[in-house]
């Protein structure tokens, strides 16, 4: 899995990278079918804006936002927003599997 981190009307200190590449190692245990990451951090004028593109693997991104004053807990919001997003998308994909099976036996 690869994560891109960019950076929007600011610079993107080693501190702020090494973060968000912390946070968003957490994801794949959520969900092992991440291709990629994308996390965009922009500066707006009261405070910041994260967002992080998930890729899928047979699925189109994930894409989760948040805005905070603190960059820090900007991340933390957005970070559990994706792993909601995918945790959902995980239980979805084992219900329906689970659907299926029960199809195959009542026939």
């Amino acid at each position: 899995m690869h994560i891109t981190i960019s950076a929007k009307h600011m610079d993107l200190t080693q501190p702020i990278r090494d973060y968000v590449e912390r946070k968003m190692a957490k994801l794949p245990h959520f969900f092992n079918r991440l291709q990629e990451i994308r996390v965009v951090i922009e500066q707006v004028p009261n405070g910041y804006h994260v967002e992080v593109l998930s890729d899928v693997e047979h699925h189109r991104d994930f894409v989760a936002n948040s805005s905070h004053r603190d960059l820090y807990a900007c991340v933390d919001l957005v970070t559990d927003r994706a792993v909601r997003q995918l945790h959902e998308w995980k239980e979805r994909i084992r219900g329906a599997k689970k659907h299926l099976g029960d199809r195959r036996r009542a026939g």
